[in-house]
């Protein structure tokens, strides 16, 4: 008769179970990215597809995309001559703000606001076509699901993000002049010119875009790895689509400091 594991002993125990599957978990993840990408060819060459998707992902979220960056820039205005006035240097916000939106601001903000919106929506639409035997059906009329339901919607994701990205940064920015120019009395010429002067496009707006990329391609494709992995039942699609916003929200925070770091900091 073995005697019963000591404390210690349990608590490796579970500990080595639960390395073992995340390790498992993200083989499985792995395995599914590059389905998805073998699949993209089959995708991309009905465009239809991808169209339809990106009015869903991007069309649709362009209403809180536009108010939220318009609020954003507001704030940020508001707050960034309060504390450059303490300095005497109230005239530079139109830089503080531009280059605050384009390098960080912008791409998190954006990354978040889609996971949120398209992200579990995505996520529900493809755990409930699961739910509803519909990803079965079309594997017995010899239709590949990841390549009919699972890669029009990620690329259509990661070309709508940079798109929606872009339109928050400018919406943004001219919420920061009418709180400057028309609200706290800055110049509008000065505005401008010294957010041309400093906002370099390769090192600033460029990286932006890049971090947009990346963040495109995490959000998108949590949302639909959780929606196709989801247990085919009502409570196993909440979890699936509560998963899909945290993790997405989690690994875009984190992905944005490393990516910081290389970019900006030359790490």
């Amino acid at each position: 008769m073995t005697s019963p594991l000591t404390l210690p002993a349990r608590l490796i125990r579970a500990l080595g179970h639960r390395v073992t599957d995340n390790l498992i978990s993200l083989g499985i993840a792995a395995r599914f990215f590059f389905a998805l990408l073998a699949s993209s060819a089959i995708c991309l060459r009905r465009p239809g597809l991808v169209v339809r998707e990106m009015y869903f992902i991007g069309v649709m979220s362009l209403v809180i995309i536009l108010v939220s960056g318009l609020f954003v820039g507001l704030v940020l205005g508001l707050q960034m001559y309060d504390t450059l006035e303490r300095f005497g240097s109230g005239d530079i916000v139109g830089m503080v703000v531009a280059l605050s939106l384009v390098r960080e601001l912008g791409p998190v903000l954006s990354a978040l606001l889609i996971s949120s919106r398209a992200g579990s929506a995505v996520t529900a639409e493809i755990g409930l076509m699961k739910t509803t035997e519909q990803l079965s059906a079309m594997e017995m009329m010899a239709i590949q699901p990841v390549a009919r339901v699972v890669a029009p919607r990620f690329w259509a994701g990661v070309f709508s993000v940079p798109l929606l990205t872009s339109i928050f940064n400018v919406t943004g920015i001219f919420g920061g002049y009418l709180v400057a120019v028309h609200l706290l009395g800055v110049d509008a010429g000065t505005f401008w010119s010294q957010m041309q002067s400093a906002v370099d496009f390769r090192i600033d707006v460029v990286n932006g875009i890049i971090k947009s990329v990346f963040f495109a391609v995490t959000i998108i494709f949590i949302a639909v790895y959780q929606g196709y992995h989801a247990t085919p039942t009502a409570e196993g699609v909440s979890l699936a689509t509560t998963q899909t916003v945290v993790k997405s929200a989690l690994v875009v925070l984190g992905m944005d400091f490393v990516l910081t770091a290389f970019m900006f900091r030359g790490l």
